[in-house]
């Protein structure tokens, strides 16, 4: 399989978990979305959790590729924090759905054990970023509390359709770090 038809699959993978969680993931439905038999796809992925690791993988990667180093030289603590708040907008912009790893960590006690330990190792890695970046700073906010904040803006952005929430957890975020 090319590593185009995989990004194929794991696109429409990721699509449908942002639409409506693991669950809703159906090698069948992958298959019929690219054009591809869905023991195609079973080739790839022998097992869903093979394909959410997957997802969650390559999201991760993603995003701390946009993101950029936490401890970039002559980026400011609250520029690097503005970087990542940016992510989190740009996560929600384009179907206004949640970020995968805001969906699947909402979930993770009922995901088969290797997804959810990706996505552990997701959020230890992007609290580990939020730390490094506050370095040489002031902020009266810890990394959770950075994170948790826009993972529930951006939660409730979307049930309440007003992008405008994420916005405004954003404005707070960074009047609350310092250079």
């Amino acid at each position: 399989m090319s590593a185009s038809r995989t990004d194929e699959i794991l696109d429409v993978a990721e699509a449908s978990i942002r639409k409506g969680g693991f669950d809703a993931v159906s090698f069948r439905d992958i298959a019929a979305a690219i054009g591809i038999k869905s023991a195609s796809v079973h080739y790839h992925f022998p097992h869903k959790s093979d394909l959410g690791r997957a997802v969650v993988s390559r999201y991760g990667e993603r995003l701390f590729a946009a993101l950029g180093a936490p401890d970039a030289p002559g980026a400011a603590p609250r520029k690097r924090i503005k970087r990542l708040t940016q992510a989190y907008r740009d996560a929600l912009a384009p179907e206004g759905d949640a970020c995968l790893c805001a969906v699947l960590g909402a979930m993770t006690q009922g995901l088969p054990e290797p997804v959810s330990k990706e996505i552990s190792a997701f959020y230890d890695r992007l609290l580990g970023w939020t730390k490094t970046a506050l370095k040489g700073g002031k902020s009266t906010m810890t990394p959770e509390m950075i994170v948790s904040s826009l993972i529930g803006a951006m939660i409730l952005a979307v049930e309440r359709g007003q992008p405008k929430l994420l916005a405004d957890a954003e404005k707070a975020i960074l009047a609350a770090v310092a250079d």
